[in-house]
């Protein structure tokens, strides 16, 4: 056996990368190579006491020994997870929330790792799993950090399934973790992962950074093993849900055995993906699509597009363009950063697709091959067009999961949906034209759960994927994905057949975390925070503000018209925050909520001396106040728009889009949280905003403006004017470039601001009646969203 240690000797280009050394000494400290499961928390040796290995694919070098699991250790893991259930279900969204950003960040920090075990253990090129794998495992739980912080409110009657099992592939190990693992602890739910025999390493050492970030003992669980392990999972009468990804053929067994039991079963299956090129396609892009649709991680996804279906007239040159690409792909190392295509990932794959290549000469298909060589060690396949293939062709039916395209034409766009239609599966598809009129008829008649247009193989946490047919059912991502982890409250046991007994219907969270530590305030002067930085007032004058016993605190800039100009100017300066993308903006949120939280009892001294409500109410609404930047954290890549049914032969768009530039007028009561009820969800939609904090207690909000400053808010997003409330608001609602403006405070104040707002017709909100903003239901929310955004109907007609 070839032992880690000596791995690097094994390869043809020299010694071990330094950016390997993390993974190699992450194997080695796991008892020199030997992996037991994952159960409660603990590494757990197998209960038979048997281990297989997991072999490097480009050098056949074994990376680990790993243990191989048992009726027992499913037994073992199903009861812990058990165990964790109810505490996990019963815990507050937000406290999950920040579990799940929590792993987000541990991903991230500990990305090097990640993408070199995955590319070690699958063979898929470093450039992938560095670049998009990883990355995209790390939106995931960013995603469904959100998705844990709104569960409450946007799946009201609804509770967690209870105990899942998840059961995933080898072409994607560690991402295929994520799409599972993330929407399942987001619901409530606890796990228990079964890997692929070929690749275990990253969802273990996913189980590890599970550990780092303290998730509960018994919430997420390991068992590796092969087929065997899976079925030991799929039957047991515990389980209240199977999640799987996989082949057609073993769906249909597991969909076989759990029928009549109760279970909720969830299954991405097999695809044999259409890539439809129409004549008037610019062909050099899809040349390239075409490099991404099938010799992407080598051909070995589900949704591959391995049928080329193309307009006969334009067959030819795009052929001669195909094979003038694929003499220029390269096939190596995985650890190569110049390599386009890496190792299939096991020797018996590697002798299905060479089996089924060989049934598609024999049917007489016309192969081609780029001249060039692949490596001899290890277990390479080149990349590979067929031509002239029949649509009954074996290799046009069946998923050969490898580096192999298969070549068709078709005269008019009927025959291209028959053909693209004509299998068995129904994953995806992907359409290539420039007339957009065209692509919108055939695009709806692609019997696929996904359709890209002018692209392929494109995948986010916000976005649902899934198929039909023989592809499965069931959807991973976006707000479907998070209902497969879900039930109906009403939902009782039902004794014998597997299912539980449900938790409490989710009801809004009021409880808020206490920190449990002090610190002293910091007293200061606060100048004004515009254009990204502290300045100081026009007139240069300030006032003191005192706290409930009297006691000098601070003093603040006294703002006035010059000063609202100027936040104003740097505001519409901004504009390009609206045009970032929803994640974009929650990543900010979020990292204004960890910089908040990090100084918690600083905030909550100081919020308890300025209102007199003490220590404990500060670090109540601390708490609330990052509560909240979470929710609208979440909120910024899920304020999704619509298609409406109008009627005609089309689809009406309603796209949600920011006001533009906002004044937002804060209460007094709850000054940092009332500050940030109005900002976040503002800035979440996409404005930019000119805040006035509340006039009594406005250091709890100038306190913000020096988090603002410590990450990567563009400037002039957020804005800060101190000083007299009404007369700015005043000032903010007769500015012509001013959007929008929403306003707290007394009955006099709100009558100027919607008097003044008329001379532009701004949109406004006031709010004349105290709200509770600790309590969700009064201080967050879609009435917020509604209000800081702006719905516009794009009607688009098609058809021929």
């Amino acid at each position: 056996m070839t032992t880690v240690a000596k791995l690097f000797e094994t390869m043809d280009y020299g010694p071990a990368p330094e950016s390997a050394a993390p993974a190699l000494e992450w194997i080695q400290h796991h008892g020199s190579g030997q992996l037991g499961h994952f159960i409660a928390g603990q590494w757990v040796a197998p209960a038979e006491g048997k281990y297989f290995e997991t072999i490097n694919p480009a050098t056949t070098a074994v990376l680990a020994r790993v243990a191989q699991g048992g009726k027992a250790d499913v037994d073992a893991a199903v009861a812990a997870a058990r165990a964790a259930g109810a505490a996990w279900a019963a815990l507050a969204p937000h406290a999950r929330a920040r579990y799940l950003y929590a792993l987000a960040r541990e991903v991230q920090r500990h990305s090097r790792l990640l993408a070199v075990l995955e590319s070690l253990d699958n063979g898929k090129p470093i450039r992938e799993t560095r670049d998009l794998d990883i990355p995209l495992v790390a939106r995931h739980f960013y995603h469904h950090a959100g998705w844990a912080q709104l569960l409450a409110t946007e799946f009201a009657g609804y509770q967690p399934v209870g105990v899942v099992g998840q059961i995933v592939p080898w072409n994607f190990p560690l991402l295929m973790v994520a799409w599972k693992v993330a929407p399942a602890l987001a619901a409530g739910n606890t796990i228990i992962m079964k890997p692929a025999e070929f690749t275990p390493l990253t969802a273990l050492c996913f189980a590890e950074l599970t550990r780092e970030v303290g998730l509960p003992p018994g919430v997420f669980n390991v068992v590796t093993g092969d087929g065997a392990t899976g079925k030991h999972l799929v039957e047991h009468p515990d389980v209240n849900k199977i999640a799987f990804t996989g082949s057609t053929e073993v769906g249909r067994i597991i969909r076989k055995a759990t029928a009549g039991t109760g279970k909720k079963l969830t299954l991405e299956l097999g695809g044999k993906s259409p890539f439809i090129v129409f004549d008037d396609a610019d062909l050099d892009s899809v040349v390239e699509g075409v490099v991404d649709a099938i010799w992407f991680n080598q051909g070995q996804v589900c949704c591959a597009g391995s049928r080329l279906l193309v307009h006969e007239g334009i067959s030819d040159r795009l052929t001669q363009k195909l094979r003038a690409r694929m003499e220029k792909l390269r096939v190596g190392s995985p650890l190569d950063k110049a390599v386009d295509m890496g190792a299939i990932v096991a020797p018996v794959q590697l002798e299905r697709i060479r089996g089924l290549v060989e049934k598609g000469v024999e049917e007489g298909a016309k192969m081609w091959q780029p001249s060039w060589a692949c490596p001899t060690e290890g277990y390479f396949y080149p990349p590979t067009l067929f031509t002239e293939v029949s649509p009954a062709a074996t290799i046009a039916q069946v998923e050969i999961f490898g580096p192999v395209l298969v070549s068709m034409t078709f005269r008019t766009p009927k025959e291209a949906v028959e053909l693209a239609n004509n299998t068995p599966y129904g994953l995806a598809a992907s359409v290539w034209t420039e007339n957009i009129n065209l692509a919108l008829d055939v695009a709806p008649k692609l019997k696929a759960g996904v359709v890209w247009v002018n692209c392929t193989n494109q995948f986010d946490a916000a976005a649902g994927f899934g198929g039909y047919r023989e592809s499965g059912f069931g959807r991973e991502g976006g707000r479907e994905g998070m209902f497969e982890y879900l039930k109906a409250d009403w939902d009782q046991q039902v004794p014998g057949t597997g299912y539980q007994v449900p938790a409490a219907p989710l009801k809004p969270d009021t409880r808020d975390p206490v920190p449990d530590t002090r610190l002293p305030p910091i007293d200061r002067t606060y100048k004004l925070f515009i254009g990204g930085k502290q300045a100081r007032p026009d007139q240069g004058y300030s006032r003191k503000i005192v706290g409930a016993d009297g006691r000098v605190l601070g003093e603040v800039g006294e703002g006035n018209r010059k000063d609202i100009r100027n936040a104003v100017e740097a505001a519409h300066a901004a504009d390009g925050w609206g045009r970032a993308s929803g994640h974009g903006r929650a990543q900010i949120l979020y990292y204004i909520a960890e910089n908040l939280a990090t100084r918690a009892d600083e905030y909550a001294d100081r919020i308890g001396a300025l209102t007199g409500g003490g220590v404990d109410a500060g670090s109540r609404e601390v708490a609330a106040a990052i509560a909240r930047l979470f929710t609208y954290a979440a909120w910024a890549d899920k304020w999704d728009g619509a298609v409406h049914q109008t009627p005609i032969r089309g689809v009406t768009l309603a796209m949600q889009e920011p006001v533009g530039v906002m004044g937002l007028v804060a209460p007094d009561e709850c000054p940092l949280l009332g500050f940030v009820s109005l900002v976040a969800p503002a800035i979440a939609a996409g404005n930019t905003v000119i805040a006035i904090p509340s006039e009594l207690h406005p250091l709890a909000a100038t306190e913000v403006y020096t988090v603002l400053e410590t990450y990567d808010l563009p400037d002039g997003v957020v804005n800060v004017v101190t000083g007299e409330k009404d007369a700015l608001a005043k000032v903010l609602a007769e500015h012509d470039d001013v959007d929008g403006i929403w306003y707290c405070g007394g009955a006099a104040g709100a009558k100027t601001v919607e008097f003044a707002a008329a001379a532009n017709m701004k949109r406004t909100w006031v709010m004349t009646r105290p709200r509770d903003w600790l309590d969700p239901r009064q201080g967050e929310g879609r009435e917020f969203m509604r209000h800081a955004s702006e719905v516009k109907n794009i009607w688009i007609p098609y058809g021929e």
